[in-house]
């Protein structure tokens, strides 16, 4: 036998095509074994016994037995496969351990608005994690953080009885802007309150955070919502009517931050006084969030504290 010759032409397929042979004593069940050809596994044997310099098996009318030498070779062939292959698990394994999983609730304003900037940076910072985020009403979204159903959320603070067993950490105060495509009718005149309730209105409905501002608002300056206004949870469906027809609409501002900046949608030039409404980030009393969920308040936190200086959360 030539080492050198062995050791710089030996392939992994020279030693499965051995312990093929050597397990099913049959060169075509072997091949099968192999998923490969017969005259292919034939090759590579051949291969083989011209790299040992000698017969590696015998052929005989049942099928095939190792010689003698190919008994001494095969220990070593099936020892490098099984090396081989734990090497192929642990890699495996790696690649496919379970991920972290985070669980975070926040408001569908909150999702339109600040949520993709802080998703995004968090899987910079935490790539392997699986985030699993779900949009809900307030009261729904306190209701899941008291039964853990989440580790953290971003949500209004509200009435003490709804933050029992919950903490709370100030991020922004949301308010409220009346929102109008770029070529309305209504941006040609002098823009009031009372004239935009003169057009089609879409809000929030009754009970959530933007109807109570936008109705502190009204009250403040003598006007009433519209009979015929369209109520909708749904902040895309709110944004196709004010995007696309010439509907006013009642929102946060953060969740339109996007919009406003493009010019896609612009607000009335009406100020308010209104202080608008608290957000911030709620956990579970006395549940202790892990590293990643610390990491992930962080995020939330620096990113809020940015887009409060730069956007139009606070305006």
């Amino acid at each position: 036998m030539d080492i050198h010759r062995f050791n710089q032409k030996i392939r992994l397929r020279h030693f499965h095509a051995l312990a093929a042979v050597a397990q099913q004593k049959s060169i075509s069940a072997a091949a099968k074994m192999l998923s490969i050809s017969q005259p292919a596994l034939s090759k590579t044997l051949t291969e083989l016994k011209q790299l040992c310099g000698y017969d590696i098996f015998i052929r005989h009318g049942q099928g095939v037995t190792l010689t003698h030498e190919g008994q001494q070779l095969l220990p070593h062939a099936l020892q490098i496969l099984n090396t081989l292959q734990h090497a192929t698990d642990t890699i495996f394994m790696l690649e496919t351990a379970p991920v972290q999983v985070i669980r975070l609730a926040a408001l569908t304003t909150v999702a339109m608005g600040i949520l993709p900037r802080i998703i995004d940076a968090f899987h910079h910072r935490s790539p392997n994690v699986q985030l699993q985020v779900s949009t809900l009403h307030n009261n729904v979204l306190l209701a899941a953080l008291r039964a853990r159903e989440y580790d953290l959320g971003i949500g209004r603070l509200a009435e003490k009885a709804f933050m029992e067993g919950l903490e709370y950490e100030l991020l922004f105060t949301e308010k409220i802007k009346l929102v109008v495509n770029p070529a309305h009718p209504l941006l040609k005149g002098n823009v009031s309150l009372a004239a935009a309730m003169n057009w089609p209105v879409v809000i929030s409905p009754e009970g959530t955070a933007p109807w109570r501002i936008a109705q502190r608002i009204l009250a403040s300056q003598h006007c009433i919502l519209p009979e015929t206004r369209v109520e909708t949870s749904s902040t895309s469906l709110a944004r196709q009517l004010a995007l696309h027809y010439n509907y006013v609409w009642f929102v946060p501002s953060g969740a339109v931050r996007e919009d406003l900046q493009h010019q896609a949608l612009t607000p009335l030039p009406l100020h308010f006084s209104d202080p608008g409404e608290a957000v911030g980030i709620i956990t579970p009393v006395d549940t202790a969030l892990n590293a990643t969920a610390e990491q992930l308040r962080a995020t939330i936190r620096d990113y809020s504290l940015i887009l409060n200086k730069t956007t139009f959360l606070l305006k």
